[in-house]
Protein backbone atom coordinates (compact mmCIF):
# COMPACT_ATOMS: atom_id res chain seq x y z
CA UNK A 1 0.00 0.00 0.00
CA UNK A 2 1.52 3.32 -1.10
CA UNK A 3 1.83 6.14 1.42
CA UNK A 4 2.51 8.77 -1.24
CA UNK A 5 1.10 9.04 -4.72
CA UNK A 6 3.27 10.74 -7.31
CA UNK A 7 1.29 11.83 -10.34
CA UNK A 8 2.20 13.78 -13.45
CA UNK A 9 0.34 14.83 -16.55
CA UNK A 10 3.00 13.77 -19.04
CA UNK A 11 6.06 11.55 -19.29
CA UNK A 12 8.05 14.71 -20.11
CA UNK A 13 7.66 15.58 -16.40
CA UNK A 14 9.50 12.40 -15.32
CA UNK A 15 13.01 13.90 -14.83
CA UNK A 16 11.63 16.41 -12.30
CA UNK A 17 9.25 13.96 -10.64
CA UNK A 18 12.05 11.39 -10.35
CA UNK A 19 13.83 13.75 -7.97
CA UNK A 20 10.86 13.54 -5.60
CA UNK A 21 10.78 9.76 -5.93
CA UNK A 22 14.52 9.54 -5.19
CA UNK A 23 13.94 11.38 -1.90
CA UNK A 24 11.03 9.08 -1.00
CA UNK A 25 13.22 6.06 -1.75
CA UNK A 26 16.09 7.48 0.31
CA UNK A 27 13.76 7.63 3.32
CA UNK A 28 12.10 4.27 2.61
CA UNK A 29 8.65 5.70 1.96
CA UNK A 30 6.39 3.58 -0.24
CA UNK A 31 4.87 5.36 -3.21
CA UNK A 32 2.91 4.76 -6.36
CA UNK A 33 3.55 6.66 -9.57
CA UNK A 34 1.08 7.47 -12.32
CA UNK A 35 0.84 9.46 -15.54
CA UNK A 36 -2.70 10.81 -15.79
CA UNK A 37 -3.95 13.83 -17.67
CA UNK A 38 -6.65 15.81 -15.86
CA UNK A 39 -7.65 17.29 -19.22
CA UNK A 40 -7.36 14.32 -21.58
CA UNK A 41 -8.54 11.62 -19.15
CA UNK A 42 -10.94 13.30 -16.71
CA UNK A 43 -12.82 10.08 -15.92
CA UNK A 44 -9.61 8.20 -15.09
CA UNK A 45 -8.29 11.18 -13.15
CA UNK A 46 -11.45 11.54 -11.05
CA UNK A 47 -11.34 7.85 -10.13
CA UNK A 48 -7.63 8.11 -9.26
CA UNK A 49 -8.05 11.13 -6.97
CA UNK A 50 -11.30 10.05 -5.33
CA UNK A 51 -9.95 6.57 -4.45
CA UNK A 52 -6.49 7.67 -3.26
CA UNK A 53 -7.45 7.72 0.43
CA UNK A 54 -9.01 4.25 0.17
CA UNK A 55 -5.73 3.00 -1.36
CA UNK A 56 -3.86 4.18 1.77
CA UNK A 57 -2.41 7.33 0.21
CA UNK A 58 -1.69 9.99 2.83
CA UNK A 59 -0.23 12.61 0.51
CA UNK A 60 -0.10 13.39 -3.21
CA UNK A 61 2.80 14.98 -5.06
CA UNK A 62 1.46 16.28 -8.37
CA UNK A 63 3.53 17.84 -11.13
CA UNK A 64 2.10 19.73 -14.08
CA UNK A 65 3.00 22.29 -16.69
CA UNK A 66 1.24 25.05 -18.62
CA UNK A 67 -2.40 25.18 -17.41
CA UNK A 68 -1.23 22.89 -14.57
CA UNK A 69 -4.64 21.84 -13.26
CA UNK A 70 -3.51 18.44 -11.98
CA UNK A 71 -2.37 19.52 -8.47
CA UNK A 72 -5.40 21.73 -7.88
CA UNK A 73 -7.83 19.09 -9.06
CA UNK A 74 -6.10 16.56 -6.79
CA UNK A 75 -6.60 18.97 -3.89
CA UNK A 76 -10.26 19.40 -4.81
CA UNK A 77 -10.96 15.66 -4.78
CA UNK A 78 -8.46 14.21 -2.24
CA UNK A 79 -8.91 14.93 1.47
CA UNK A 80 -5.19 14.79 2.28
CA UNK A 81 -2.40 17.25 1.53
CA UNK A 82 -1.22 17.88 -2.02
CA UNK A 83 2.20 19.20 -2.99
CA UNK A 84 2.31 20.80 -6.43
CA UNK A 85 5.39 20.99 -8.62
CA UNK A 86 5.13 23.57 -11.40
CA UNK A 87 7.04 22.43 -14.48
CA UNK A 88 9.28 24.69 -16.50
CA UNK A 89 7.63 25.31 -19.85
CA UNK A 90 9.02 26.41 -23.18
CA UNK A 91 6.46 29.19 -23.60
CA UNK A 92 6.59 31.06 -20.29
CA UNK A 93 9.41 29.37 -18.40
CA UNK A 94 7.12 27.76 -15.85
CA UNK A 95 5.56 30.96 -14.53
CA UNK A 96 2.31 29.85 -16.14
CA UNK A 97 2.48 26.57 -14.23
CA UNK A 98 3.44 28.30 -10.99
CA UNK A 99 0.54 30.74 -11.14
CA UNK A 100 -1.92 28.00 -12.00
CA UNK A 101 -0.88 25.87 -9.03
CA UNK A 102 -0.32 28.54 -6.41
CA UNK A 103 -3.48 30.59 -7.07
CA UNK A 104 -6.00 28.12 -5.68
CA UNK A 105 -9.33 29.28 -4.26
CA UNK A 106 -9.92 29.36 -0.52
CA UNK A 107 -10.57 25.87 0.81
CA UNK A 108 -8.52 24.06 -1.86
CA UNK A 109 -4.89 24.58 -0.77
CA UNK A 110 -1.91 23.19 -2.66
CA UNK A 111 1.52 23.39 -1.05
CA UNK A 112 3.65 24.58 -3.95
CA UNK A 113 7.41 24.25 -4.41
CA UNK A 114 9.65 26.03 -6.89
CA UNK A 115 9.49 25.51 -10.63
CA UNK A 116 11.03 22.06 -11.29
CA UNK A 117 11.37 21.62 -7.50
CA UNK A 118 11.05 17.85 -7.43
CA UNK A 119 13.58 17.25 -4.66
CA UNK A 120 12.00 19.87 -2.41
CA UNK A 121 8.58 18.30 -2.99
CA UNK A 122 10.01 15.00 -1.80
CA UNK A 123 11.60 16.62 1.24
CA UNK A 124 8.37 18.48 2.09
CA UNK A 125 6.48 15.18 1.85
CA UNK A 126 8.96 13.60 4.27
CA UNK A 127 8.59 16.53 6.67
CA UNK A 128 4.79 16.18 6.62
CA UNK A 129 4.86 12.42 7.13
CA UNK A 130 7.52 12.67 9.85
CA UNK A 131 5.11 14.59 12.07
CA UNK A 132 3.34 11.31 12.89
CA UNK A 133 6.16 8.80 12.33
CA UNK A 134 8.99 8.76 14.88
CA UNK A 135 11.26 6.57 12.76
CA UNK A 136 10.88 8.86 9.77
CA UNK A 137 11.41 11.87 12.05
CA UNK A 138 14.74 10.39 13.16
CA UNK A 139 15.85 9.84 9.57
CA UNK A 140 14.80 13.38 8.69
CA UNK A 141 16.79 14.75 11.62
CA UNK A 142 19.89 12.88 10.40
CA UNK A 143 19.36 14.18 6.86
CA UNK A 144 19.11 17.77 8.09
CA UNK A 145 22.25 17.33 10.22
CA UNK A 146 24.11 15.97 7.17
CA UNK A 147 23.10 19.07 5.20
CA UNK A 148 24.32 21.31 8.02
CA UNK A 149 27.63 19.42 8.25
CA UNK A 150 28.11 19.65 4.48
CA UNK A 151 27.87 23.44 4.57
CA UNK A 152 30.27 23.61 7.53
CA UNK A 153 32.77 21.43 5.62
CA UNK A 154 32.58 23.70 2.58
CA UNK A 155 33.12 26.74 4.78
CA UNK A 156 36.17 25.09 6.37
CA UNK A 157 37.54 24.25 2.92
CA UNK A 158 37.05 27.86 1.82
CA UNK A 159 38.90 29.12 4.88
CA UNK A 160 41.83 26.72 4.46
CA UNK A 161 42.16 26.44 0.67
CA UNK A 162 40.58 29.69 -0.55
CA UNK A 163 37.91 30.33 -3.13
CA UNK A 164 39.95 28.82 -5.99
CA UNK A 165 39.33 25.37 -4.50
CA UNK A 166 35.74 25.71 -5.69
CA UNK A 167 36.48 26.76 -9.25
Amino acid sequence: MATVSVVMGSDSDMPVMAKAMEILEKFGVDYEVRIISAHRQPDIFFDYAKTAKDRGVKLIIAGAGKAAHLPGMCAALFEGPVIGIPMKTSDLGGVDSLYSIVQMPTGIPVATVAINGGANAGILAIKMLAMTDDSLAGSLHNFLEEQKDSVAAKDAKLNTEGYKAFL
